[in-house]
This record gives structure tokens, C-alpha cells and sequence, in this order.
């Protein structure tokens, strides 16, 4: 092969000069990292169960799980985590340059197996699947100077207005906010006064469940009626309740005589958040942490400056 191209000088000449070419040209058009991905594509599934231990998570949740998801084409091995806080994860890891995408929809039907067998306040709140990104791009913090802005004023401020924006830039795989408190309404109960009155949690459960949804009341005078009438009229209801002091006023019970039991008469209600168990600080002041996560095909340097554009 060494004659050939000795013996053709300017066909040598030419073929190395078309090669530095299409190199160049070619340069432009790969993606660009700190640290290229080398690392087998993942897929985690995440679960929650509000309330309950880690022993009992790893029960209900992460075992059934475990036991449809184990021998998806494709997957090397698999670990979990099952935490204090009543959330599951499940990390499944494939062979590198398996389609990611396909493993995806593979996952996603065999956890459609196994929900029957989670709790229902599980299957309520959904079971999350989602291409996992190992990588983080960059960071964004979010802090004020002011004593009243808290973690969970931040991060609910971040999750409404910035997450949403920050995803749909261009190479953007994942936002994730670190130390979200989600605004949630928690109840305080009174045991003496409950057991006084003889209620139960349950009773009180059901009845936040009862009185705090979103009704469709109908029409008055939509056809088809008996007789015309002039006017059609849209029936509102109060819907769910947004404040603390309208979870106050939830009827939990109703003795024979009229009298009504409410939660205010057996504790209280406070706008707080949902879980305490992860916090975000900068600079030892409350914050909203963002991971900014780029897809596999993407420039990481483009990304960064999208991001900054947009800050």
C-alpha cells in the first residue's frame, strides 16, 4: 500500500489535503464537554409513599417494582434507594450505546405491570420514569438578602417561574431543583380532643378527600328541558380550598342533633411544606439550588451560554 501511494505523489497529496479538509469542516459539528460521556446510559424510576419509613417503602414500593422491572432487554445491573422521606428510586443501567429510548418504553411497561400492586396514595400520585442524566452542566442559585425570603418561598418561586423556561433551551435535557419544599397545607391534631369526640385520622382524611375537590355542578336551563327558558345559567362550585383557615372550616362530623365537628375544633391547619428532609443554602442564607443537566447530543458550551443568556 506504501508503493502505491509513493510511487502517486500528487494523488497522495491530494487525498491528504481532502482529509484535513473534511476534518475541519467536521469539527464544527461535534458536540463539546468538560468531561465526555463515557458512562452507560441510565433510567430511573422514582416512586413516593408520604408518610412512611424506609423499611416500608423498600417493602410496598421498591420491591414489586424491582421484581417487573429485573431482565429488561438490554439492562447490565440495577441499585435502588428506598429513604426516610417516603420516596423510592430505582436506577436501571444499560449496555453502552444501547437506545436509550427504547429502554425507556420497556421499563415504562413492565411498571404499568406492577402498579396494581403499589398503594393507592402511590398509584394516585404516579410512578415518575424518566431518561437519567449523570452529568451536571451547571448550577444556578437562587438567594435574597431579605430575612423573609425562606428555602421554600425560593424553590417554589424557581420550580414556577425559571424551571420551565431554563428546559426548553436548547440542549437542556433536565432541570432539577435540589431541596424543593413543595407548599403543602399540614394539619396539627389534637389526639385528647379527637379521642374526646371520638374521631379518628382516617375520619379526618376522608373528609379533606370529600371537601376538597373540583366539582362540574352542570347548567340550569341547557337543553334538554320541558320548556324553553330564556336564560342558561353555569353553576360554580367552591372547588379546593386554598388557604389554611378554609382547611379550618372542613366538617369532619355531624352528630344527631346538628352540631358540626370541625378541624379547627380538634387542631389546625398551617401553610407549610410538604418535607423538611433536604434544604438549599448559599453563603449560609436560604436558596433554590437548579442542576442544569445537557442531553447526550448536545454542546455543553452552547448550553452554558443559553443558560446565561437567559439569567
Amino acid at each position: 500500500m506504501s508503493r502505491f501511494f509513493i510511487s502517486r505523489p500528487i494523488f497522495a497529496s491530494a487525498l491528504a489535503i481532502l482529509m484535513l479538509v473534511v476534518g475541519g469542516l467536521s469539527m464544527f459539528s461535534l458536540p463539546i464537554a468538560l468531561f465526555p460521556a463515557i458512562v452507560p446510559p441510565t433510567v430511573q424510576v422514582t416512586a413516593g409513599y408520604p408518610g412512611s419509613s424506609a423499611e416500608v417503602v423498600s417493602r410496598v414500593i421498591t420491591t414489586p417494582l424491582e421484581q417487573q422491572i429485573n431482565g429488561v432487554e438490554g439492562m447490565i445491573y440495577m441499585s435502588s434507594n428506598s429513604t426516610a422521606n417516603g420516596s423510592a428510586a430505582i436506577t436501571v443501567t444499560f449496555d453502552v450505546g444501547y437506545d436509550i429510548d427504547i429502554g425507556a418504553v420497556d421499563i415504562q411497561n413492565m411498571v404499568q405491570t406492577a402498579l396494581g400492586q403499589l398503594p393507592e396514595v402511590t398509584q394516585r400520585s404516579g410512578v415518575s420514569i424518566k431518561k437519567a442524566q449523570t452529568d451536571i452542566t451547571l448550577f444556578v442559585t437562587l438567594s435574597g438578602e431579605d430575612a423573609g425570603y425562606d428555602g421554600a418561598f425560593l424553590g417554589n418561586w424557581a420550580e414556577i417561574n425559571m424551571v420551565n423556561d431554563l428546559a426548553r433551551i436548547p440542549g437542556v435535557g433536565q432541570v432539577t431543583n435540589f431541596g424543593l419544599q413543595d407548599y403543602s397545607i399540614r394539619i396539627w391534631l389534637n389526639p385528647d380532643r379527637m379521642s374526646e369526640l371520638e374521631i379518628t385520622p382516617n375520619d379526618v382524611v376522608n373528609a379533606i378527600q370529600d371537601q376538597n375537590v373540583d366539582i362540574a355542578a352542570g347548567m340550569i336551563g341547557a337543553p334538554p328541558v320541558p320548556e324553553a327558558v330564556p336564560y342558561t345559567y353555569q353553576l360554580k362550585t367552591l372547588g379546593q380550598l386554598r388557604s389554611a383557615e378554609e382547611f379550618e372550616e372542613i366538617v369532619v362530623k355531624v352528630d344527631d342533633d346538628g352540631s358540626m365537628v370541625q378541624i379547627k375544633d380538634i387542631g389546625r391547619a398551617e401553610l407549610g411544606a410538604s418535607n423538611y428532609t433536604s434544604t438549599a443554602t448559599y453563603q449560609n442564607r436560604p436558596a433554590a439550588l437548579l442542576g442544569i443537566f445537557q442531553r447526550p447530543d448536545s454542546n455543553a458550551m452552547e448550553v452554558a451560554n443559553g443558560v446565561r443568556a437567559y439569567l
